[in-house]
């Protein structure tokens, strides 16, 4: 009898989404085993006060954790970049290791929206050999067979992918002896083709198998490396290609993500004199002095209006409301042009 699915969350320094997350799986998730918070630098103030709200959350500290907390108080002081690209790969992977057999792994800007059960949909999982069921889509409609599992339906996408040995592997996805390059040439492969593999990876919002995990993160240490992941992928999915119900979708999205925040700077930088640092600190604060309704706007994201008057009544130079727009509507279109619904 396998043990119910543990949650585990990743977060650094937004408690006021970290708060939303929680609070909406103890109100629409069930069959659940608890919950691990991964953090890696949210100073300790915001850590007691989500100790106080959820007792019975676990949170385990990152070994770059006072390193983390240090570039915070940094940035406040003196606008001192944060290295948002310097990951805890090593905590997410002991995390995982100690975790359920299937778990689900997120991050603090993510919520959940309607109900769901976690330990029938990893009885699905298990009947149909399945090792990640995608529980949101960024707004996107999935395609493929349809099976249902308890109350939800659950869509496995046909899976059609170039696959490769590890070493040509590596060459076609970093273009190593411009391998990537000939098959492009060759009107085999476009410049969308590598990114059709996230098909088989979700960063935000999966229910994984454990083993399918950890294969996705091999060979990655405390650097964002995404290519590693979608190479890794596709290495599992050339072993496991003849079985249909290798990736599985919610048909009806049961998670959703901001796209008006950021952890950092570090991936979003788009030229506006906006500090996404000072927004979250000033995000956090409202929060800790319970001045911010963490369900306000719910099931969607916090609204322009809260956050437009938060950042008004404040008026930092690095965080003014209307920079602040220019920013998150940049942030948007990044990811609508992907075909993600944003709103």
């Amino acid at each position: 009898m396998e043990h119910k699915p543990e949650i585990l969350i990743k977060s650094f320094n937004r408690p006021y989404y970290l708060d939303r997350c929680l609070a909406s799986i103890y109100r629409f998730c069930h069959g659940f085993s608890g919950i691990k918070v991964l953090d890696d630098g949210t100073p300790p103030k915001y850590i007691d006060k989500i100790l106080q709200k959820y007792p019975e959350v676990k949170i385990v500290l990152s070994e770059q954790y006072e390193e983390k907390n240090k570039a915070i108080e940094e940035n406040l002081q003196s606008s001192k970049e944060i290295n948002g690209f310097k990951i805890p790969v090593k905590m997410w992977k002991d995390a995982v290791r100690h975790s359920t057999s299937f778990f689900v792994i997120t991050e603090d800007d993510v919520w959940f929206t309607h109900q769901i059960n976690l330990a029938e949909l990893q009885q699905c999982m298990i009947s149909k050999n399945t090792d990640l069921v995608k529980l949101g889509n960024l707004g996107r409609t999935p395609n493929g067979k349809k099976e249902t599992c308890g109350n939800d339906n659950l869509i496995y996408p046909e899976l059609k992918f170039l696959s490769f040995p590890k070493k040509p592997a590596e060459a076609f996805f970093y273009n190593r002896f411009k391998f990537f390059s000939l098959l492009y040439k060759l009107k085999m492969v476009d410049n969308y083709t590598i990114g059709t593999y996230y098909e088989l990876i979700s960063i935000l919002m999966g229910m994984y198998r454990k083993d399918y995990w950890l294969k996705l993160w091999e060979g990655i240490d405390q650097k964002v490396d995404e290519k590693r992941q979608l190479m890794n992928a596709s290495l599992h999915y050339r072993k496991h290609r003849n079985n249909p119900f290798l990736i599985g979708v919610l048909e009806n999205e049961n998670m959703k993500t901001t796209f008006k925040s950021s952890a950092t700077n570090s991936y979003h930088k788009y030229g506006y004199d906006f500090d996404v640092n000072r927004f979250n600190f000033i995000l956090n604060e409202y929060w800790f002095n319970d001045e911010l309704n963490v369900f306000e706007n719910f099931p969607k994201d916090f609204s322009d209006a809260c956050f437009m008057k938060i950042l008004s009544e404040h008026t930092h130079p690095k965080a003014q409301p209307e920079e602040w727009q220019k920013w998150a509507a940049q942030f948007k279109k990044q990811y609508s042009d992907m075909g993600c619904v944003v709103e």
